[in-house]
């Protein structure tokens, strides 16, 4: 390996583990390559720029702020209600209600720890309150909060779309059938879980009635993934065009029908909209640049010529690649997973003739599970600031649903058809 891409390496890994923010730790580890490597320093700077010059980007912020909208009005609290009368009544009902908020939600939000700041907020004391332990409660919205990321619109298919050059439209459609599959899979550990460990519920069914009255309370939250998944299949609208309709009608309901929205709440969400959207600008920009660097160094062409052998059986293939994004998942966030990993193994993607929107689906289930692994799982962190309990806690009573997501991520691997039979 050349030594400004090894000096790189060695800088980002120590940066990482000073708890360095991400973009930060990766920009400086380009910095320290161009220098080692005598690069121009015009060469930082236009990457920087020019990798936030794409037209499918500008749906990020879109999606950002429509749910952050929704967040700071009514929508995530009648998705809520509306959930409890659907799955309330089965034994460990809160926690499945918790999973089917968050499904619901991450239609909105696009974003896994916003899902489990907006649904875990109000689930975890709900669930204490109920007599659920806190450990349970914090582990059911930790690990639902990846559906956030899973169910399109999501941020992550976004930058997946634009760093492969994979259409967004049908990694969105490709994204529907999985992300119900792994919220099912939570809510059969949770049952599980709860029959063993977890008091019996004493809730009813909710009377027709009532669930009509909470379907009618949700019906403009519900209404959301219909307009933009609709916009999208349809060939009516972009992804980017449907983000902006979102945020459109986001603020006609809260605002002017719902009238939830003050001007304090709405200076609020621009606020919150606009430190998240750069910091994961920040992140796509210096991991572009230093995805640049690694293509200098040609170092896509030495890992497919280390794991050229594997190509010949792509279920080999997807099984190390697994192996591979679940390891890096713990040390690296979901976005800079994908921006960096992307390029470096897309050439071995397809040269197995692994379709690379199925691949995409594959890569961000992966990378979500690393919201739930420390030392970088975000989802960890939200859900102890919300229940109080340690990181070290969390990190164990989270293991159940850990293994039932990478059991559910080597379904889609290796059954292609859940993936893609909406396409």
């Amino acid at each position: 390996m050349e030594w400004p891409i090894l000096l790189a390496a060695i800088t980002l890994v120590a940066l990482l583990v000073l708890s360095v923010p991400i973009g930060v730790a990766i920009g400086s580890s380009v910095v320290v390559a161009v220098l080692a490597g005598d690069l121009p320093a015009e060469f930082l700077m236009q990457k920087l720029v020019l990798s936030l010059d794409s037209f499918p980007l500008l749906a990020v912020p879109f999606f950002i702020l429509s749910g952050e909208i929704m967040q700071k009005g009514s929508m995530a609290q009648s998705l809520l209600g509306f959930s409890k009368c659907l799955v309330g009544h089965i034994r460990g009902g809160l926690a499945h209600v918790s999973i089917l908020t968050s499904m619901f939600y991450g239609a909105l939000s696009g974003s896994a720890p916003a899902t489990v700041a907006a649904v875990g907020g109000i689930m975890i004391p709900a669930m204490e309150k109920e007599g659920y332990s806190k450990d349970f409660a914090s582990a059911v919205n930790t690990a639902s909060g990846c559906l956030g990321v899973m169910i399109p619109p999501s941020v992550p298919l976004i930058i997946y779309g634009t760093t492969a050059n994979v259409s967004v439209g049908d990694l969105f459609i490709g994204g529907i059938f999985p992300g119900i599959f792994i919220g099912f899979l939570l809510m059969v550990a949770s049952y599980v879980i709860a029959r063993r460990t977890q008091p019996r519920n004493t809730d009813a069914r909710a009377p027709w009635r009532e669930t009509l009255a909470a379907f009618s309370r949700a019906k403009y939250a519900l209404v959301v993934p219909v307009i933009v998944l609709g916009g999208i299949y349809g060939g009516i609208t972009t992804p980017t065009e449907a983000g902006a309709i979102a945020v459109t009608y986001a603020f006609v309901t809260e605002g002017l029908i719902l009238k939830t929205l003050t001007w304090k709440s709405v200076v609020d969400i621009f606020k919150s909209s606009c430190l998240t959207t750069a910091s994961i600008f920040i992140v796509v920009a210096t991991a572009s640049a230093l995805g640049q660097l690694l293509m200098i160094y040609n170092v896509p062409d030495l890992i497919v010529e280390a794991l050229s052998g594997l190509t010949g059986n792509k279920y080999v293939l997807l099984t190390a690649i697994i192996v591979l994004l679940l390891i890096m998942g713990t040390f690296m966030d979901a976005l800079a997973n994908i921006l960096i990993l992307t390029p470096l193994l897309q050439p071995l993607v397809m040269a197995a003739g692994i379709d690379m929107t199925h691949f995409g689906i594959i890569m961000i289930v992966a990378v979500s599970i690393g919201f739930l692994t420390p030392p970088v799982g975000v989802n960890l962190f939200v859900a102890c600031g919300i229940s109080g309990i340690s990181i070290e806690r969390l990190s164990v009573a989270v293991l159940p649903f850990v293994g039932v997501m990478i059991a559910g991520l080597l379904v889609l691997a290796f059954v292609p058809q859940l993936s893609l039979f909406l396409l």
